[in-house]
């Protein structure tokens, strides 16, 4: 979920808010990953014990998605394939030659960084007894108390610089993996085409080959108070417009809606 605003002199005409709806498991995998390190990274700069457990829980959540999915496959495959579709835009004139080389370069490089991860993605820290000892009592409830774990109680009271030197030796080899992923769903955001729609009564439906897509991103003004609920298969999308308010039932938001619509694929 994303903002974006429209800007004049100094102040803001409109805010837009993105939701961005996966329509396979490739993409919705992709996605939660992409959030995970959002949060891996802003929590691993900060100083307070609290913020620093906070990145751990995050982390541990990463190493979840990845034992489940060979991600490292998938996205060397993916780089592969987005490197012999971009070679094939050389030939077309409305394409910079400078941009285009930036991203084969990136792809180059990033590919290379990956093929240097040994093993899955993630093994370092799941040979780490230490780590895995603390992702095992972060499960239940209230577990990870200083009477349950004193080294943990005892690395969280440690130096933040102390902490942030462990964080970025756990964080340092799973780089190519993210490098790989930015590039990956910034060429999916980028290939999207766009439409724009009218929700009658917070309503709508279209059917056909014209709507399929990896990836929805729909954007609709902030001050609207609903969300939309989005369904789709290849054979139609289905979006339902619900009220946004806590502890509302989930009815039709019972007003037209304008909005748009950025069906993107890879």
């Amino acid at each position: 979920m994303q903002y974006s605003g429209i800007k004049c002199s100094s102040w803001v005409i409109s805010i837009v808010i993105c939701y961005e709806h996966p329509l396979n498991e490739r993409i919705r995998t992709l996605l939660r990953l992409e959030d995970l390190f959002n949060k891996i990274e802003f929590f691993s700069t900060k100083d307070s014990p609290v913020e620093h457990h906070s990145f751990l829980i995050s982390l541990f959540d990463f190493l979840e998605i990845t034992s489940r999915a060979d991600i490292k496959s998938d996205l060397l495959q993916e780089l592969e394939r987005q490197k012999q579709v971009l070679e094939m835009l050389r030939r077309n004139p409305d394409v910079s030659v400078d941009v285009l080389d930036n991203i084969l370069n990136n792809i180059q490089i990033t590919f290379r960084e990956m093929l240097g991860i040994s093993g899955k993605v993630g093994e370092h820290l799941r040979d780490n007894e230490w780590l895995m000892t603390i992702k095992q009592r972060v499960g239940i409830p209230g577990g990870v108390c200083e009477f349950d774990l004193p080294s943990y109680y005892h690395w969280l009271n440690l130096d933040p610089e102390i902490r942030r030197s462990d964080i970025n030796e756990w964080l340092t080899p799973l780089q190519p993996i993210r490098n790989a992923l930015d590039i990956v769903l910034y060429l999916l955001r980028k290939s999207g085409k766009t439409s724009h729609f009218v929700a009658n009564q917070g309503l709508f439906q279209q059917t056909g080959p014209d709507y399929l897509a990896h990836l929805l991103r729909l954007k609709v003004n902030n001050d609207l108070p609903c969300v939309p609920e989005i369904s789709a298969n290849k054979y139609a999308l289905n979006i339902r417009f619900i009220p946004s308010q806590i502890g509302r039932k989930n009815k039709v938001y019972e007003e037209d809606i304008d909005f748009e619509v950025t069906f993107c694929n890879l």
